[in-house]
């Protein structure tokens, strides 16, 4: 039998957000009802997205008014995918009013905001999910489940290396991202896919966290250091950015033409600041080291500046060793435009230099075998719709749910705990001490 579809809204329709549109879009069981955005030129091209998939205009609002349009367009469910920062502001009275809630990671950025939404959460009894799409590689599975089956006996440490290369990592530099108080730093914004991950493959708490973490590379000063700074502002107009490798060509898109370029009279937001103007508040280069409940250590180090891209995790375990290497893009090509039609610069679609994968697993006093993965490097290694299915349902009504028949999607006490780890590193690189995490966001810890 037929049923009316549940009515959604998207807030926050930036580049992330066509994720959602769509994938709400393609299932029948779900309608895009209403956008909330400060840009209408960013709304009107959802809304034409939600046209070309013979779906109806949603309506669109400002932030403002939001809680009216929630009643007005009696929202059944709200996704999330604005500045990480205004989260809160939006996930909260979302589930006050009885509302599903679907947020992207981050699931926000300090830990007041998280003891708001935590509150919300255990005072309306209603349901948050963090949109960690990391989870739903199937490489990532295939790790989970080896660590599980108890492939490499009690797990003991782990080390865990993740490079962004100079294109992406970049990117993080021209935007929103830079202000720690919109993202929380790479530390938070960044990382959070991947102490999550941690926590779920070692089905562990984290409980103390070392580390440092600095502007090396970005920003003005480091750029006048290395020779690598060029004088302007912003990319789009400026002479001295025509052939900087590390400027984004806005109008080259049509995606990001329309997203940002477009919309700059709306709201002012510059989408291709120079990586090495000012100013800038987040670190480029991170080292951690975390302790988790039941013993185990991880070391981990995150770098926004590498020739390559990807990343290797090992894990030491009482009978062996696993060992996972990913390698998304073996080097960056300068000046190269965004090759995705949604004007992403990485995880959507494969780089041409794209490399492989390998999961090795090496048993005490046995030689070590080599696990068949997929080496998907799309949609983020085929993630994003695993995940779609397991937030909204098969595509294709009655057809296997490929997500959530691996595992459960990530609630907010999944997000608080990531967000731990990536505070408390970001409390060391003031202080220079270790911190508790269970200090930091409290309630959410079992063991």
């Amino acid at each position: 039998m037929s049923r009316t579809p549940l009515r959604a809204a998207v807030v926050g329709t930036g580049h992330r957000a066509q994720t959602f549109v769509r994938g709400l879009a393609a299932r029948p069981g779900h309608r895009v009802a209403a956008l909330c955005d400060p840009s209408p030129t960013r709304m009107a091209f959802h809304n034409r997205a939600l046209a070309a998939a013979g779906e109806p205009a949603a309506t669109e609002w400002e932030p403002d008014r939001f809680t009216d349009m929630l009643a007005k367009e009696a929202i059944d469910e709200v996704v999330v995918t604005t500045v990480d920062a205004a989260h809160d502001r939006y996930i909260v009275p979302a589930l006050q009013a009885g509302c599903r809630v679907v947020t992207e990671k981050p699931m926000t950025v300090d830990a007041d905001r998280c003891a708001r939404i935590l509150d919300a959460v255990r005072a309306t009894g209603n349901t948050l999910t963090v949109a960690f799409n990391y989870r739903f590689n199937p490489v990532h599975e295939k790790v989970r489940a080896l660590l599980a089956d108890g492939a490499i006996g009690e797990i003991l440490s782990v080390h865990f290396e993740w490079v962004l290369d100079v294109r992406h990592g970049a990117d993080y530099f021209r935007r929103w991202h830079r202000d720690k108080h919109s993202s929380g730093g790479l530390m938070v914004h960044k990382s959070s896919h991947h102490f999550d991950l941690v926590n779920w493959w070692l089905a562990d708490e984290p409980h103390e966290v070392f580390g440092y973490g600095r502007l090396a590379f970005y920003g003005p000063e480091a750029g006048e250091r290395h020779g690598l700074r060029r004088d302007y502002d912003r990319a789009h107009g400026a002479a001295p950015a025509a052939d900087d490798p590390f400027a984004l060509d806005l109008a080259g898109n049509d995606t990001l033409r329309a997203l940002y370029l477009d919309a700059e009279g709306d709201d002012g937001y510059l989408r291709d600041r120079n990586v090495f103007g000012g100013p800038v508040t987040i670190e480029d280069d991170m080292a951690v080291l975390v302790r988790y409940a039941h013993g185990a250590t991880m070391t981990y180090h995150l770098t926004a500046y590498s020739p390559w891209e990807g990343y290797r995790v090992m894990f030491n375990g009482s009978s062996g060793r696993l060992e996972l290497e990913v390698e998304e893009s073996r080097w960056a090509q300068p000046r190269t435009p965004a090759a995705s039609d949604s004007g992403a610069l990485h995880g959507d679609t494969a780089a041409e230099q794209a490399g492989g994968a390998r999961l090795t697993l090496r048993p005490l006093w046995r030689p070590p075998v080599e696990v068949p993965v997929d080496a998907a490097h799309e949609a983020h290694g085929g993630g994003d719709p695993r995940m779609l299915d397991a937030l909204f349902g098969p595509l294709t009504p009655g057809a296997p749910d490929q997500g959530a028949a691996a595992h459960p999607t990530a609630t907010q006490r999944d997000g608080a705990l990531a967000l731990a780890v990536g505070l408390a590193a970001n409390r060391c690189f003031e202080t220079g001490r270790p911190v508790a995490v269970r200090d930091l966001v409290p309630g959410v810890w079992q063991n």
